[in-house]
């Protein structure tokens, strides 16, 4: 039986790790030809390796996606081999950094974060949104409940307003390419484990214990856990979504 993702070719941001290479092991699993694109390069040929590893195929580009130019000519290369018809926004950031702390720090914070969790979200877009007119394609678009939510983590007005931004470009996208036929969405993860956030966790346990008392599902989520529903919006089997985010929280809103 054909994967759900058959055909298509998938570029995925910041998929040398963490959420980013959990969904792109399971758009390769799903049929896709996946294009991992990260600013680490050893981190994306890593990726490619359990790809193939399982039977699938991947290639990587090395992509700082601050680098508008740098996006244009990722999007030209893959472009001659074959248009994308699936992209994922994926990399990002996240420091937390009072707006009262020392004033040099925080603009350094400030200007990183929204240059890479935003910028970067419009610099791949637009740099790939030929070929996704294209082939009616799908954008997934990785939110977090800080989209939504900010009393919790009040040392992060960067990341905050970084994951408010990538709602409304989802939202303001879906609204003007429906016409296209290409479908914007996001997703919204809670706290998920994974290498980069690992030494994070360990020093805040106090933090991880607050998000496990608003999270019925009582754990932290896994890359699997947001990969699933990448597969869903990424496939037909979402024909009629776009301009939404599915939470996958464990239910932190909730509560």
């Amino acid at each position: 039986m054909a994967g759900l993702l058959e055909g298509h070719v998938a570029a995925v941001t910041g998929g040398g790790s963490g959420i980013g290479q959990g969904i792109c092991q399971a758009y390769a699993r799903e049929g896709a030809r996946v294009i991992v694109l990260d600013i680490n390069l050893d981190g994306a040929k890593e990726t490619i390796g359990l790809i193939e590893a399982a039977g699938g195929a991947a290639s990587a580009i090395a992509l700082d996606v601050t680098d508008r130019e740098a996006c244009k000519a990722a999007a030209a290369e893959i472009g001659r081999g074959g248009k994308i018809s699936i992209l994922v926004n994926n990399a990002g950031i996240n420091r937390r950094n009072p707006i009262t702390g020392e004033a040099a720090a925080v603009a350094r914070d400030w200007d990183d974060i929204l240059s890479i969790n935003l910028d970067g979200m419009f610099n791949v877009t637009q740099a790939f949104l030929d070929q996704l007119r294209a082939t009616r394609g799908r954008i997934v678009n990785i939110g977090s409940i800080q989209s939504f939510v900010h009393v919790s983590w009040p040392n992060s007005a960067a990341y905050t307003t970084s994951k408010h931004g990538v709602l409304g470009f989802t939202r303001a996208l879906a609204a003007e390419l429906g016409k296209d036929g290409v479908r914007v969405n996001a997703i919204g993860p809670g706290l998920i484990e994974t290498r980069i956030n690992a030494e994070a966790r360990a020093r805040n346990p106090e933090m991880v214990a607050m998000v496990m008392r608003h999270t019925p599902l009582g754990r932290p989520g896994k890359p699997a856990d947001i990969a699933g529903p990448a597969v869903f919006l990424a496939s037909d089997m979402s024909a009629y979504v776009t301009g939404s985010i599915i939470m996958a929280d464990g239910g932190f809103r909730t509560i």
